[in-house]
């Protein structure tokens, strides 16, 4: 009986992962161009949060934000917003994460993928800024 090996060659799997890896760069550029385009006094608060960039929300984050099995975020901000801070707090690591598959996914133009990395960019700091979605929408950033 001929023998077969199972999986993928060598040489394609290697061709996947670059191929992965220079999507992610691609993503990554998009995010950095975004940040980069946030004017002062707003991109001084960058400095106080990590910007992370993730495949999609973990399940404890799906948890927590509520979400529905055909929902999913494109980004989020965790931590403690500037307007709430005092001097008896806790240091709290501040973070914004922005979701790389559900961009890509409802987002295949690449000129409208880059216009909504953008606008969850400045969404999420936003958020970290102390503005609530309801402002955020009056403001026109939703």
């Amino acid at each position: 009986m001929p023998k077969r090996r199972r999986g993928i060659p060598a040489a394609d799997l290697a061709a996947l992962r670059r191929r992965r890896e220079a999507r992610h760069a691609r993503f990554e550029d998009l995010v950095d161009r975004a940040l980069a385009g946030i004017p002062m006094p707003f991109a001084a608060a960058l400095r106080e949060v990590a910007i992370v960039i993730a495949d999609e929300p973990s399940r404890e984050q799906r948890r927590e934000e509520g979400l529905a099995p055909d929902e999913t975020l494109y980004g989020l901000y965790e931590g403690v917003p500037r307007t709430e801070w005092g001097a008896d707090d806790v240091p709290f690591p501040n973070t914004i994460t922005i979701f790389r598959l559900p961009l890509e996914e409802d987002f295949a133009d690449p000129l409208e993928l880059e216009d909504q990395v953008r606008i969850t960019v400045i969404h999420e700091l936003a958020h970290h800024l102390g503005i609530d979605d309801d402002r955020l929408a009056e403001l026109g950033v939703d």
